[in-house]
């Protein structure tokens, strides 16, 4: 193990589990701590989120789902879309200005900059859960259901983090030479974000497109997410295989990248 590109690295972010328990408390106190509804905050974004968009696209946009679709509610299908793709949005964009908000901590002290992306996206997944169960509670409700295949949410979660957090140490690391980074990520995001079948369908995308789609590995994980949510048979094993395949291979580049660059920080922050 110890002759493993990275395993020194991965062995690092095991032993500082205390201080990112500190970091995470500490993120989500800062988030809701003082304000007048608190963690609710957390609730509230996404389901205005989904209301507008509801609205632009039921009512507007005249949108509708394919008879194929696992469930014919428009909103329900909308937003078990956008759970993952909230928790790897805010994970990845609050992760390029990290470290310079802890410019102090890395400049004065031996202190493992490479847990804070990782307690962003603790942090954003309490919020995340809390989501997760009000999807839930809605596909009871609405649907009169709820699927056995929720066990393997979890997994789908564990590979988003992985892969959130491989590109959160590559903008981290990135943001701390070049100040354009996150603004740069912003703009890529926003393409990102209506390339992945959120609003559409797959199948809805044009054809001379449709490589997007395979080489999207936020496709597989609001595939997932739906199959999981909203019907009872199992996620296709042959998509877990290729999310699993993108998550840990940018997870791993991404540490690497930041063991490298880290040696730098502390000379330009």
């Amino acid at each position: 193990m110890s002759h493993l590109p990275g395993a020194l690295f991965l062995r690092n972010l095991v032993r500082q589990r205390s201080l990112i328990f500190q970091l995470v408390r500490r993120d989500f106190q800062q988030r809701f701590v003082g304000s007048a509804v608190g963690w609710i905050w957390s609730l509230i974004h996404p389901l205005v989120l989904l209301v507008a968009y509801t609205f632009i696209f039921t009512y507007c946009l005249k949108q509708r789902l394919d008879p194929g679709q696992l469930t014919d509610n428009y909103p329900i299908f909308l937003f078990a879309g956008m759970l993952p793709w909230l928790l790897f949005q805010e994970t990845v964009q609050r992760s390029a200005s990290a470290l310079v908000d802890y410019s102090n901590l890395i400049k004065k002290s031996v202190f493992p900059a490479e847990i804070v992306p990782v307690a962003i996206f603790l942090s954003n997944l309490l919020s995340h859960f809390l989501s997760v169960a009000l999807a839930v509670a809605a596909v009871a409700l609405w649907l009169n259901r709820v699927s056995a295949m929720l066990v393997v949410l979890p997994l789908y979660i564990a590979l988003v983090g992985l892969f959130s957090l491989g590109l959160g140490w590559i903008v981290a690391s990135l943001h701390v030479f070049v100040r354009d980074t996150a603004h740069v990520l912003s703009v890529l995001l926003t393409f990102w974000f209506w390339l992945t079948p959120i609003f559409l369908t797959e199948s809805q995308f044009p054809q001379r497109v449709r490589w997007i789609v395979t080489w999207n590995p936020l496709v597989y994980v609001v595939r997932g997410y739906r199959t999981s949510l909203l019907s009872t048979r199992a996620p296709a094993v042959e998509d877990l295989a290729i999310l699993a395949g993108f998550a840990v291979v940018t997870f791993l580049v991404g540490g690497l990248f930041f063991r490298h660059t880290k040696k730098g920080f502390a000379d330009v922050l």
